[in-house]
């Protein structure tokens, strides 16, 4: 093409520039044999054209010398191999997955029966905090091994969920759940969680009265304080307790005592500024846990000074009721920063205050991606 257009700038083609192309000239060929030539368009990546030509990024890489596998430009023209056949990407037992949006460890260790560890095992130099949308891990077939020591099973923690709660449900004791799962906080159960419960542990003894999980920071004085009882009550009704040893996560029997102001629970004295919905934010309770706390207060009427039971929150049970909408909470209503029932007053155009009286079995920690909550009718 130079030869015939004599001074022309191959450097410097200009748009509507009119040059000569000789004709019958065979062009040489771009790609060697057993391979041949591909246009990229948008959205094409090397690992995507290895899929759909049967070919590895590495085979493609080898014929395209110079290549950028990370900056592909639209209209490049490269070399594919033809019938190469890929490497093996897992190993036996194992599946190739391709991560998609909102993925994690956790999830797809669920999702496929299997467990992070597992999955981790099979996937060396994965960053299980940094998933990336299409990145191929592999995943086990085989049913995992057995998380839980034997004479225990596995339970996954629900919303409201305590160790207190589990140990009656299951017949079984705090002391004996923790004692199977090294490291638990009791305090600081989530939901998803996966514990191991011991089957067919002796329950506590009986309490006339109810049973009270020791947190860090506890002592014997602290507890009798907080439910107007004496350390020598406690004592009585806890044969064998060390009062100078207790263990994050042992049951205490709190005696039933009429002058007890609120069993179970903590007394909260209303501050200046404080609202319906920052209590329930604060505390992280619903309008059933507050009712069932004080029966007697009128909840949209708190007063600063008054003293307000804090009962722990537990789901009591409340279905929509006429004049709302049942609405599941999307990944798409989690905020970056502030909490989903605040994001949801703000799309539905009402108040956190009128979300959590339509959801009076809820606190402000259930509203999670995946829960249907009710919304006031506009």
């Amino acid at each position: 093409i130079i030869a015939v257009n004599p001074g022309i700038d191959p450097n410097n083609l200009r748009v509507g520039q009119v040059i000569c192309i000789p004709r019958g000239t065979t062009p040489p060929t771009r790609c060697p044999s057993g391979t041949f030539e591909y246009t990229i368009r948008a959205g094409d990546t090397l690992f995507e054209l290895a899929n759909r030509y049967n070919t590895t990024v590495q085979a493609i890489i080898a014929v395209n010398p110079g290549i950028d596998p990370n900056n592909l430009r639209i209209g490049q023209v490269i070399c594919i191999p033809r019938g190469t056949t890929p490497p093996t990407r897992c190993p036996s037992g194992t599946f190739e997955y391709t991560i998609r949006a909102g993925d994690t460890l956790f999830s797809l260790a669920n999702r496929y029966n299997t467990t992070v560890q597992a999955i981790i095992a099979v996937n060396p130099g994965i960053d299980p905090n940094n998933l990336r949308v299409g990145q191929v891990i592999c995943i086990p077939r085989e049913t995992p091994p057995t998380r839980c020591p034997s004479g225990t099973f596995e339970y996954t923690i629900r919303s409201g969920d305590t160790l207190f709660e589990l140990a009656n449900r299951y017949n079984t004791t705090v002391q004996a759940i923790i004692a199977v799962n090294p490291g638990i906080d009791p305090n600081n159960l989530r939901v998803g969680q996966v514990i191991c419960i011991p089957r067919g542990t002796t329950p506590p003894p009986k309490c006339d009265g109810f049973y009270y999980v020791v947190r860090p920071g506890d002592t014997l004085f602290s507890i009798a304080r907080m439910y107007n009882v004496t350390v020598d009550q406690l004592i009585r009704v806890n044969p064998g307790i060390d009062p100078n040893n207790l263990m994050v996560g042992q049951l205490v029997c709190i005696p039933e005592c009429d002058d007890i102001p609120c069993p179970g629970g903590n007394i909260y004295v209303v501050r200046q500024n404080d609202s319906l919905a920052s209590i329930l934010l604060r505390f992280d309770i619903s309008i059933m846990d507050l009712e069932a706390g004080n029966p007697n207060i009128d909840i949209d009427r708190i007063r600063v000074g008054q003293e307000l039971c804090i009962l722990p929150h537990r789901d009591r049970g409340c279905p929509c009721e006429k004049g709302t909408s049942s609405y599941t909470i999307r990944r798409s209503d989690i905020p970056s920063q502030g909490t989903v029932v605040e994001a949801l007053a703000d799309k539905f155009n009402t108040t956190v205050a009128a979300i959590m009286k339509v959801n009076q079995n809820l606190s402000p920690g259930d509203f999670v991606e995946g829960k249907t909550v009710c919304i006031p009718d506009r």
